[in-house]
């Protein structure tokens, strides 16, 4: 077949219709992991199963719909999502587990299934239709709750040992406990402390290790000798992170105290992964919080004027990297 030529229109047309259904991709992806598909496969013992046998796993009322799934796991193949293996002797399609598919198991950790159906709920979607609104009145999106990464839950635990040698740890802003609660687990000599607004860490599940604490972090922050604050300075200005800084730097001692940031740094280049989910990331906060990711020179920034004039960057295979802060 003699190949046709694309000319400059056309490939711009491809680019942009990609864009244009993007979300259909997002939407397949959260099909998958409300029936379970990853889950079903890894049953299996992770080997490559037949459609056949993933609809027999599906919770339904009736026989799933065979041809609607297969449609669906040919776009989550093609994304590689989910792999596809093809028997040579003309037998029916094998599919089986990806990394990616693999982060979307929802009995495993770490898992980003949670993560992606909050994402993925009406009323986080519908504050996108504000975008322009937000440019031209600077307003936010409308019915947003507050942003949380915690229900990703990144196991970054594991490779960092910037917590030894720390007796108490204050974990600001840390909702009902759960970060706070693992790392507690992985590292027992910790005495962790968990500060959250009232009516938040009333709700919060009693956890060996940890105390609940009630408070508002612009007013004080319970002392430690260290804080962990993560995926809360982006939802902030400037000013408001100043304030949160000054009371961190209160709360620990002088000479031993650390602050522990964990959050999205961005790059001028795009030679580390996540790059451009940081950006959407950084979309996602303008959009809904008057928040901002923030550049390693910005946060530097904020950091001095808050108390902190060191500090030390630990670049991790994710999009939230950690910063060391000490008060002197």
């Amino acid at each position: 077949m003699e190949a046709m030529q694309v000319d400059e229109s056309a490939r711009g047309q491809a680019e942009i219709l990609q864009h244009l259904f993007a979300f259909v991709t997002t939407m397949a992806l959260k099909c998958a992991i409300e029936l379970r598909i990853a889950d079903i496969i890894h049953s299996h013992g992770g080997s490559p199963i037949t459609l056949s046998q993933i609809a027999s796993g599906i919770t339904a009322s009736s026989p799933p719909n065979v041809s609607i799934l297969e449609r669906i796991m040919r776009l989550l193949v093609q994304k590689n999502i989910f792999a596809a293996h093809h028997p040579s002797d003309g037998g029916e399609t094998l599919y089986g587990l990806t990394r990616s598919s693999k982060l979307i198991l929802c009995d495993t950790k770490p898992s980003l299934a949670p993560f992606i159906l909050m994402k993925c709920s009406p009323q986080i979607l519908g504050g996108w239709f504000s975008l322009s609104k937000c440019v031209k009145d600077g307003e936010l999106a409308d019915g947003f709750p507050l942003y949380d990464l915690a229900s990703a839950n990144p196991e970054f635990s594991s490779i960092y040992n910037g917590l030894r040698g720390i007796g108490s740890l204050v974990d600001v802003g840390g909702g009902v406990g759960g970060i706070l609660s693992e790392i507690v687990k992985s590292h027992p000599h910790i005495r962790g402390i968990n500060f959250d607004l009232p009516n938040v860490v009333a709700t919060a599940p009693i956890n060996d290790g940890v105390t609940h604490i009630g408070g508002d972090m612009f007013e004080a922050v319970p002392s430690g000798d260290a804080i962990f604050i993560k995926s809360i300075l982006h939802n902030w200005t400037d000013e408001h992170c100043i304030k949160i800084l000054k009371n961190c730097r209160k709360a620990i001692p002088e000479n031993t105290g650390k602050l522990i940031i964990v959050d999205a740094i961005l790059q001028q280049e795009n030679d580390y992964l996540f790059e451009e989910e940081k950006s959407v990331l950084d979309l996602v906060m303008m959009t809904f919080h008057f928040g901002k990711e923030r550049t390693e020179a910005e946060l530097k920034k904020l950091l001095m004027e808050g108390g902190f004039p060191r500090y030390k960057l630990i670049i991790l295979p994710a999009v939230e990297w950690i910063i060391e802060a000490y008060p002197v």
